[in-house]
């Protein structure tokens, strides 16, 4: 095969594989968009604010550390989401239940059918639980776009670099003679490492 033809059609493959590139990462642009949006509407429709800074709130060392960055702010990210289940839902539930789950406090509401303390206490567990249940799902949608944002520019870094490979084939074919042949040298098969 003459080595043009051979660049050419290897700098054709790289004009695919860029604008392959390309679309993939408007794709993943999108689904970035995406998720980020709908996890910024849902959450920001919630009116879900973190304690003020000085608040007693943020007093509790379990929850100081994590969340008094966000104090005073609506929960809008999934960053935010995780703190504030992880770190404030998640320490008062604890506190509730004494550190048994809402599964775990049925079978204590059931051996005491008769305490409503008990009772209230585990429909807290519940609301509480499923709360911050909802508030990871968002931070888990809220982490895919993130994937897909880092995904996206790894895509258009590999188009710039593909587009450059490529036009740099295009260049190279141009230059080569025509009558050049991969593999021969001096008219003899060259053999790997050996001069013919």
């Amino acid at each position: 095969m003459r080595r043009r033809t051979f660049d050419l059609l290897v700098s054709w493959v790289g004009v695919l594989l860029t604008v392959v590139l390309i679309v993939a990462g408007g794709f993943l642009f999108v689904g970035y968009r995406y998720a980020d949006s709908t996890v910024t509407r849902e959450l920001t429709a919630q009116k879900i604010f973190f304690p003020e800074a000085g608040s007693e709130s943020l007093a509790d060392p379990r929850i100081e550390p994590y969340l008094s960055k966000y104090a005073g702010q609506q929960l809008v990210t999934g960053a935010q989401a995780k703190a504030y289940a992880n770190h404030y839902i998640a320490v008062h539930l604890e506190d509730i239940g004494g550190g048994l789950t809402y599964a775990e406090m049925g079978a204590v509401v059931r051996a005491n059918p008769d305490d409503a303390e008990l009772a209230g206490q585990r429909e807290s567990l519940f609301k509480g639980e499923t709360l911050r249940g909802l508030l990871l799902n968002a931070y888990a949608f809220w982490v895919f776009g993130q994937i897909a944002l880092w995904a996206t520019w790894g895509a258009f870094a590999a188009a710039i670099l593909m587009a450059v490979l490529t036009v740099l084939g295009f260049i190279h074919g141009r230059r080569t003679p025509p009558e050049i042949e991969i593999g021969v040298s001096d008219g003899k098969r060259a053999l790997v490492g050996l001069d013919a």
